[in-house]
């Protein structure tokens, strides 16, 4: 019985012995694209929690505007949301980014013969999967911009009022 040893590095540093007889290069292409599917399904999951965390940090910051003291008044409320919006919206934005990256290593992987179990997706980030083109995407301007208009009318409704 014959066995290659395949040098490959994961991000936890962990080799992978491999017997010709165990897995075919199909099934070892299959195992690497799970891999890939992984790290999407994550960096997906992390910007479905940056939404929710905006949400929840802008609701409070807006509730304790509406009950501000003469210590802070209502507007540094809402200016502190308005840094929380503008900081979640980068952050969201590079998942995104990244998830496009792995999206089109993915499709790279799919297409070829051999796989080397890479994972570095950084060769990928251009056009519109860098984190600017990420930052104008549908999905992050629709939410985020509704976010930051909502915020802008409470500051004009605050500062008339």
């Amino acid at each position: 019985m014959k066995i290659n040893l395949i040098d490959v590095v994961f991000n936890f540093g962990l080799h992978l012995l491999v017997d010709d007889n165990f897995m075919s290069n199909n099934d070892l292409k299959v195992k690497h694209l799970e891999f890939i599917q992984n790290v999407i399904t994550r960096m997906n999951s992390n910007s479905f929690m940056i939404k929710g965390w905006t949400i929840t940090i802008v609701a409070a910051l807006l509730a304790l505007s509406a009950n501000a003291s003469s210590n802070f008044p209502s507007c540094f409320f809402v200016y502190i949301a308005s840094l929380v919006i503008i900081v979640f919206w980068v952050l969201d934005a590079f998942y995104l980014s990244q998830e496009r990256q792995y999206r089109s290593l993915f499709d790279e992987v799919r297409n070829r013969d051999n796989t080397d179990f890479s994972m570095n997706a950084s060769g990928f980030n251009s056009g519109s999967n860098t984190w600017i083109s990420a930052i104008c995407s549908k999905t992050i301007l629709v939410f985020f911009g509704l976010l930051s208009l909502l915020v802008y009318l409470l500051t004009v409704i605050l500062i008339k009022g």
